[in-house]
């Protein structure tokens, strides 16, 4: 008997899922980066050949593009990406990493082929994402039942509500549906069984509005995406030990900046350059953080910063809050272990108390180490910390339930544009 499927996927049939998926960058755009700037610098026939320098020049560029090739795919996930901002700090990062790789164990590559792999990435990354942009931004189908009716359309996601539990002719995505509804009738719990059936998703409402904006509600406690309360606790340890390194790496590094900025603090106003305040910490434990001082010391204020036009804030308190200078001396938390790179920005023990009163589980923002800077910080920004306090509380949380090193890698480029250009979410 021959069972015959009413409805077709977008992108399901062979040759787009080639054209638009993995397998088309494995198999066209890898030979074409490794290829081209190897037949420029070594000619026809490099292949049947294959010392050292080049077997390592080539195997370099190879893990470069793989590395950009999913950094950028687990990228697009995320609410609100645009992946072109991401492209060229990516490819960088990437070999970057690779020709720091070559350095230190000494092996012998071609400096020409690399940077021209280089080049060649960077023309493929974005010549595919200006060519295939239209057909990224996902079109969803809407069951119009509930709170599905309150989604709205973002620039990579296009919404149609549906009329009927009927096939309309068009090739959705996903299709979104209060699954909890009690408006939703047999037909409709028909049409989505037979939706499944086809290989077409069909998403919870929380689900859309989650990957819409990149937030948790917070009316209950969220699991990760593993189906836990507890974050990886492999990806913790892990991520512990890149903290740990790349603080020993920075202090050095920035040590110039620090003293020049605690002159200037002294310099500017009376007081300590450093400002130390109790916050609550990784598993609900208290601890200092260092600061560098931004504001008068004898101005009375609300207990938390209003904003950049607070006026307790010094003249160079203004220049170092809008660079994330006065962040520096957290690099000595992350060392003794109270605070990571990225993660939810501690609070201050008043704070935190008086979230607590409101909010029963708040303290599930503590199961990771607290951060120097975070998703809520580069999606929402520093200011309102109490009149932004469910929204900021719902970025803490979607941060916890996707934990990994590709949000963390995101907030950090997220960050670094924010700091080298003093724009940006505050």
């Amino acid at each position: 008997m021959d069972v015959t499927y009413p409805y077709e996927r977008r992108h399901s049939r062979w040759y787009e899922q080639l054209l638009l998926g993995l397998p088309f960058q494995v198999l066209v755009g890898l030979p074409l980066v490794i290829a081209l700037p190897a037949l420029e610098r070594w000619g026809w026939g490099f292949w049947q050949t294959m010392p050292d320098y080049r077997l390592n020049t080539i195997v370099a560029i190879g893990l470069a593009f793989v590395a950009i090739t999913l950094c950028l795919r687990r990228f697009a996930r995320f609410p609100g990406v645009q992946v072109a901002a991401y492209i060229l700090p990516t490819v960088s990062l990437a070999f970057l990493v690779v020709v720091a790789i070559l350095f230190f164990t000494r092996e012998e590559y071609t400096r020409q082929v690399l940077f021209t792999g280089y080049l060649a990435s960077l023309l493929w990354f974005f010549a595919g994402y200006f060519i295939g942009r239209r057909y990224r931004r996902m079109k969803i189908a809407v069951v119009p039942v509930g709170n599905a009716l309150q989604l709205k359309p973002t620039a990579r996601i296009e919404l149609r509500q549906l009329g009927t539990p009927e096939p309309d002719g068009t090739r959705y995505d996903a299709i979104v549906a209060d699954l909890r509804s009690e408006d939703l009738g047999a037909e409709w719990e028909k049409f989505l069984a037979q939706c499944t059936l086809c290989r077409i998703p069909v998403y919870h409402v929380r689900q859309m509005h989650e990957s819409i904006t990149g937030r948790v509600q917070v009316d209950h406690l969220s699991e990760n995406e593993f189906g836990s309360l507890l974050p990886s606790a492999m990806y913790g340890g892990l991520k512990r030990c890149a903290d740990l390194l790349g603080a020993l790496l920075l202090l050095p590094a920035l040590a110039p900046i620090m003293l020049l900025t605690a002159l200037a603090i002294r310099k500017d106003s009376p007081g300590p350059a450093l400002f130390l305040q109790e916050r609550m910490g990784y598993r609900g434990v208290p601890f200092k953080v260092y600061k560098f001082r931004s504001m008068y010391i004898d101005r009375e204020g609300k207990g938390f910063t209003d904003g950049d036009d607070d006026p307790r804030i010094t003249p160079v308190g203004k220049v170092i809050r809008k660079y994330r200078l006065d962040e520096l001396p957290q690099l000595f938390n992350v060392l003794k272990g109270e605070m990571s790179f990225i993660g939810p920005r501690p609070e201050s023990m008043q704070l935190s108390e008086w979230y607590e009163r409101d909010v029963p589980f708040f303290r599930y923002r503590h199961v990771v180490r607290p951060g120097i800077s975070g998703w809520a910080q580069v999606e929402q920004g520093y200011a309102a910390e109490v009149d932004g306090m469910t929204t900021k509380l719902q970025y803490d949380f979607y941060y916890i339930k996707h934990f990994s090193l590709w949000l963390d890698v995101l907030v950090l480029f997220k960050t670094v544009k924010t700091v080298f250009t003093g724009n940006g979410a505050r």
